[in-house]
Parts: structure tokens; sequence; C-alpha cells
């Protein structure tokens, strides 16, 4: 038989997930299994190297857990929720991408935090759209479901983690320069706070301080905390300041860093920090490069 489409694993998937507790890595060999594939149709791979059951039980994955109907329960592993086993009650022979469009709050889920996200991928190229503004949904809805991912991998990671990562993501920016013993990782004792140093010269005459909070999305940054930061700042006689997060800033917290007259202090959120990971490839890698080419007038413009 052809190897199944990502929709066609939907309804086996939540079946499964319904049963037990599954990875991206046991579904793939779920499906291999229940839709009886060949040892060649097994191995058959798209262009990135991963092979096709894996690539598109992975996306069936990522559309249950867009409908509620699976959840994480624990680093890499997912399991069916309350509307999962009630959904497949429901649907118990078919579940389409035109079912899953109909559970509320379907839109939303594809959206990242306090921005609008294109609408999902698959139903974007549609008769109202061209080609080249699909291709521009389709990549943006690519990134938009994997900075999820990237947040929901660095909240499981330490804090520890967390505080390299940021200075990982300045430097690539070009803070500090080129040198790598630009930034210096602190968070420890004694350094009352601050989690790391960045030196704008080779003497470290001009510093930047960096504060890193891994917070749940649900969990902003106070003004209580902000005024903490600069009295670190304060402390290491430093003028200028970077505080990220992986949630947000509240209103009283943003207002508080603009009526600042002494220190300059920058706030990245969560949105803001994954948009600079993705464009400076830090905890992401390519996967696959595309071309879009255009006609160029210039060459069949013939000289006078």
């Amino acid at each position: 038989m052809a190897i199944p489409t990502f929709n066609q694993m939907l309804q086996p998937l939540l079946a499964l997930a319904c049963r037990r507790e599954i990875t991206r890595r046991d579904a793939a060999l779920a499906m291999e299994e229940h839709f009886q594939l060949s040892p060649q149709e097994r191995e058959a791979r798209i262009q990135t190297g991963a092979t096709y059951v894996s690539n598109r039980s992975g996306w069936a994955m990522t559309f249950l857990t867009k409908g509620g109907l699976i959840a994480k329960v624990a680093p890499r592993t997912y399991r069916a929720t309350d509307r999962g086993n009630q959904f497949l009650s429901e649907h118990p022979d078919t579940i389409t991408v035109k079912d899953l469009e109909a559970i509320e709050g379907w839109k939303e889920a594809w959206r990242s935090q306090r921005r609008e996200k294109p609408e999902l991928l698959g139903t974007v190229a549609d008769n109202n759209t061209t080609p080249v503004e699909a291709l521009s949904e389709a990549i943006s809805t690519l990134n938009a479901d994997l900075k999820n991912r990237l947040l929901s991998t660095i909240l499981e990671q330490s804090a520890t983690f967390f505080e390299h990562l940021v200075l990982d993501v300045l430097l690539a920016m070009g803070y500090g320069g080129s040198r790598a013993d630009a930034a210096e990782h602190l968070g420890k004792s004694g350094d009352e706070g601050v989690d790391g140093r960045i030196n704008q010269d080779t003497l470290g005459l001009d510093q930047i301080v960096v504060q890193a909070k891994r917070y749940a999305p649900d969990r902003p940054v106070d003004r209580k905390t902000i005024q903490a930061f600069v009295g670190s700042m304060t402390g290491q006689g430093v003028t200028k300041g970077v505080f990220i997060t992986t949630s947000s800033f509240n209103e009283n917290a943003r207002e508080f860093v603009l009526r600042g007259a002494n220190t300059k202090i920058v706030l990245i959120d969560g949105e803001r920090l994954l948009s600079l990971m993705l464009q400076n490839h830090i905890g992401v890698r390519v996967e696959r490069q595309l071309e879009v080419l255009e006609l160029d007038q210039n060459y069949f413009t013939e000289d006078e």
C-alpha cells in the first residue's frame, strides 16, 4: 500500500494515545505496524533525510496537540486528554483536518504568544492566495510551531543552561564583538543576582550585565523584579543591562524601565527571544533551504 498521509494517521494516533503514553519515535513505529508498511515504505525518505512515516506521524501529533486532543505529560511524551478521549468516541473511524478545524480555539492554537500567525499549514494554499503567499505563510506556520516546541524545550532545561543560552544569543547578535571571551557567566553567590556580563571592549571598560529568568509563559516579570535588577547593576557599577525572560513583562515593569534616568535596560520577552534564536540559529538547525526564483527583467533588456 502507499505510505499514508499525515491526516490518515490522525485517528489511529489518537486511539493509540488514548490507550497509552506515546513519543514521536514510537508513534512512527506504531504507524508502520498499523498500516502494515513494507520494508521499502518504512525506509523511504524525504530530502531532509527523515523517513516519510516519521515526518507525517510527527505532523499528525502536532495537529492533535493543537486541537487539545493530546498533551505533553513528560519530556517528549504525550497522552490523550479528556477532550481527546471524547473526540475519539465521536470520531471512531476517521478524523480529518476539517474535523480538527471545528474544534473551539483551533485557530488561536496556531498563533504564537501575543502575535497573530498565519492560518494552519495545509489550508493556506487555497484559491485566494498566490503560490508565493502560500509559501510565505507555510514558512511562518512552520516557524510558529518551531517556536512553541523551542520554548517547551527551553523550559525543560535548568536555570543555569538558560543563563548560558541567553549569553550565546547576545554574542551571536554581535554584543562583545567576535571575541570568544567577551561573555562571562556569573549566576553564583557574590554576584549580586546578575547572571552574566558582556565586555563591549577589550579592557572591559564598557560592560553590559544580563539577567535571565526562565519563567512559565503565564508568569510575567513584575516591577519588583526589575527594581532588584537595577539594584544589582548599581552594585556592579554598570549602567547598561539586558533582562531576558521566557515569559513577558507586565505594564508596571515596562513603565519603570522607561522612567529610568541613570540606567539603560533592554527588555527581551519570550516571543522576541525565540525570534532572535531562530534568526541567529541558536538551538535550531537548517533542515532544508529553498530558493524562490523570479524573472530577471534586466537580462531581457537589450542595450541600445
